[in-house]
């Protein structure tokens, strides 16, 4: 299947997922507000996220997809679904004990990563409530992780793409028709989480199904490809551990500055977008295809890396332009509303802006790393992503934490840390590979870059003016609002889509190839344009 198309596919069902997210986020902002319960419940549901993240996006993911290509192409069909199986049944095992524990030893563990809410005794008796509820939304992302890297190494991207727009769907219904049922909002947020990663386990079973991948659960059991995981995997824990440690001290942090967890985790939803639409579409359709391009045609997939790296520099460039140029309107827009202020907004676009600097890097990360994850080596990575958390963990004390902190700076200095650490993850990645011999920018790539980054300073350029004249209909009705927001995204894309065919950062004709299928099988990858086609 050509990258594209799989990225595509992948693209277009997040697309979903985060349109959902953002009316949820909406309701959310309007129900809560940025202090007392919506701190609560953030924290809450960022606790179970971290080990989603390793799971489903990280270290199990990373590690899982290559081994089960390799099976798969080895020894067929049913021996990768019994891999598939006994997999599952070990981390089920894991996950129900870490989750009991969790349960358990709450408390402490709220006291760990939000410091600041124990001098707020209904505060953080709320939190430790609240993060009890939605634990088990962890077992069932356990189970959706697995049956959704079968179904991507099987090239049925789709249905487990769609996954994630299942948690919105739960959360807006909840929202629209539940609150009155329960004790507040977060109370019932909770619940929903829960909910939800039963409804999703169902739906990825049944794509499972659908496509003839039965996944017996036996008892788990130590195999020669259980071992080759899991030697893949704690490099990865840890390496995707200092990732979420990373989230930890910002966490931590802005939990002893008033509203500040609240503010950076809507700004964070905000260039989550972008970065899910790019960075983990792109590297979700990269990661099976050089795992079995490497098993076959080691050069090509060098070209294939080439090509998404440009893919997703020409598309999260213009992105993090337009999110910093128009940041505070896209928070006016989508949150303030309800319980959210005008102040609210404009700490969150403050955020946004800061965050927005370092969507390239984020992006280019998630494209990057599959080029050593999809060669069973995960331990490089590993240290870069700790190079990483300890810059990320000191440029935040040095910024914001007493007394070191600068005055005035206090969330801003978590967002800029954040940014910055990401950008050195992504440099020592690239780094990496080309001194592994695994990758090298080819002609065509130098060429195209600088022409993206110019084309997207220019609609920069011409959005910041645009914003200013449409400022009144910013503050206006709500149907004003989204009009004027709307207008400025679509006249963004046309412009930048005029800039970069003019610059010929792209061609029309070099997309149409990309999306177009070569051969008759799906596994088969498209042929790469010339590498040094400027």
């Amino acid at each position: 299947m050509a990258l594209l198309r799989a990225t595509a596919i992948v693209g277009a069902n997040t697309l979903l997922s985060r349109v959902l997210g953002f009316v949820r986020d909406v309701l959310m902002a309007r129900a809560l507000g940025t202090v007392g319960v919506a701190e609560a419940f953030v924290v809450a549901l960022r606790f179970p996220n971290l080990f989603r993240r390793l799971v489903a996006e990280g270290a199990f993911a990373a590690a899982f997809v290559p081994v089960y290509a390799k099976k798969l192409e080895r020894d067929g069909r049913e021996a990768s679904l019994r891999f598939a199986g006994n997999t599952l049944a070990w981390l089920m095992a894991i996950i129900v004990a870490l989750t009991v524990l969790a349960e358990i030893f709450m408390p402490a563990i709220i006291s760990a990563i939000a410091p600041g809410f124990r001098d707020q005794p209904a505060l953080f008796d709320a939190t430790v409530l609240f993060t009890r509820l939605t634990m088990p939304y962890l077992l069932c992302m356990t189970i959706v992780a697995t049956l959704g890297g079968v179904l991507n190494a099987n090239y049925k991207f789709a249905m487990a793409a769609a996954t994630p727009a299942l948690l919105n769907v739960v959360m807006i219904l909840g929202l629209l028709f539940a609150v009155p049922w329960f004790k507040t909002a977060g109370h019932m947020l909770s619940w929903s989480v829960a909910i939800a990663g039963i409804v999703q386990y169902l739906w990825l079973g049944y794509a499972c199904w659908k496509a003839g991948l039965r996944i017996a659960l036996p008892f788990p059991h130590v195999t020669a490809a259980t071992k080759r995981l899991l030697k893949l995997m704690v490099p990865g824990l840890i390496g995707g551990g200092m990732t979420q440690i990373n989230l930890v001290v910002g966490t931590i942090i802005a939990s002893f500055i008033p509203g500040a967890v609240t503010i950076l985790y809507y700004a964070d939803r905000i260039y989550e977008f972008p970065l899910s639409m790019i960075g983990i579409a792109i590297g979700t359709a990269l990661l099976p295809e050089l795992s079995r391009k490497l098993q076959s045609d080691p050069a090509a997939a060098v070209a294939v890396q080439n090509r998404a790296v440009e893919l997703s520099l020409f598309l999260a460039v213009p992105a993090t332009a337009a999110l910093v140029a128009i940041a505070e309107p896209i928070c006016l827009v989508m949150f303030q509303y309800g319980k959210f202020t005008p102040a609210d907004a404009a700490n969150t676009a403050r955020a946004l802006a800061v965050f927005a600097a370092g969507l390239p890097a984020y992006v280019l990360i998630k494209v990057l790393a599959p080029g050593f994850y999809a060669r069973e080596d995960t331990q490089t990575p590993v240290k870069y992503a700790v190079a990483s958390m300890i810059v990320n963990t000191g440029l935040s004390i040095l910024l914001v934490w007493p007394p070191f902190g600068l005055p005035g700076l206090g969330f801003v200095g978590i967002a800029i840390a954040t940014s910055l650490a990401a950008w050195v993850n992504a440099v020592l990645l690239g780094i990496g590979l080309r001194r592994r011999g695994h990758w090298h920018t080819d002609r065509r790539l130098l060429s195209r870059a600088p022409r993206v980054i110019l084309a997207s300073a220019l609609m920069a350029a011409a959005l910041v003016p645009a914003a200013l004249w449409l400022e009144p209909a910013f503050r206006g009705a709500v149907a004003g609002r989204i009009g004027a927001l709307a207008a400025l995204v679509v006249a963004g894309m046309a412009l930048y889509a005029a800039l970069a065919l003019l610059l010929r950062a792209e061609s029309v004709g070099e997309l149409r190839q990309m999306l177009r299928r070569r051969g008759g099988k799906k596994a088969e990858t498209p042929a790469p344009p010339p590498s040094d086609a400027p």
